[in-house]
């Protein structure tokens, strides 16, 4: 029996030109990660992350602690749906939501109706099919967890994540999303893989969270 830890990144930076790079606020959030996983005795064989830039420094700044060197590996398959590039798909013929990419509470709306609609196959020529991205995270999952390793942790995004753990459990394709949007910055989700199957240990932890920096270090966006 092993263990694969899954972790959404740290806070990226919402609302400017390039997101895929972590904020002031997330550097911090990753180390201070780092710091709880070590107290709590994380020892991971094999790391792995995603091929974006806010999984690799969301693992720097953890690895400030854990030191475990070099990332074993980087899996593209861990990366986020393009979310850009199916909100310009449905909005090809329609005005987009204002402010979906500034504020915070139109552009979740808007990302929960797109994956739907995404999800059932109404998004003409997306740039990636639900189907193929179900998939690839579930492959991601299996390259992972290819070595003799009790305990590989992974720098991943919400929506790998969320469709983890609808697969895992399943549930039905929407689940992802619904899960997806309560997926918090730097929470670590566990999943326990056998030779037969995988099963949830533990969803969506902040073990770097506490009374004194809840205010500062909750975040889901």
């Amino acid at each position: 029996m092993a263990e694969l830890w899954l972790i959404r990144h740290a806070q990226a930076s919402f609302g400017a030109a390039d997101y895929d790079k972590l904020s002031d606020l997330g550097h911090a959030q990753s180390q201070a990660l780092g710091v709880a996983l070590r107290a709590l005795g994380a020892r991971p064989q094999a790391v792995f992350i995603g091929a974006q830039r806010r999984h690799r420094e969301t693992w720097e700044g953890i690895n400030l602690a854990l030191g475990h060197g070099e990332v074993d590996g980087i899996l593209p398959g861990f990366n986020e749906f393009d979310f850009g590039g199916l909100l310009n798909a449905r909005y090809r013929n329609r005005p987009a939501p204002e402010n979906m990419h500034t504020d915070r509470r139109s552009h979740f709306k808007t990302l929960r109706e797109t994956v739907l609609e995404w999800q059932r196959g109404e998004i003409e020529n997306p740039p990636e099919p639900y189907a193929d991205f179900a998939a690839r995270v579930r492959d991601a999952r299996r390259q992972a967890m290819q070595g003799a390793h009790e305990q590989v942790l992974v720098v991943t995004s919400g929506g790998a994540i969320g469709q983890s753990v609808a697969d895992i459990m399943g549930a039905p394709a929407d689940a992802m999303i619904r899960l997806q949007l309560q997926i918090k910055n730097c929470s670590v989700t566990r999943i326990v893989v056998t030779p037969r199957a995988e099963h949830l240990g533990s969803f969506n932890e902040t073990p770097h969270i506490d009374g004194e920096n809840q205010d500062t270090f909750l975040t889901y966006s």
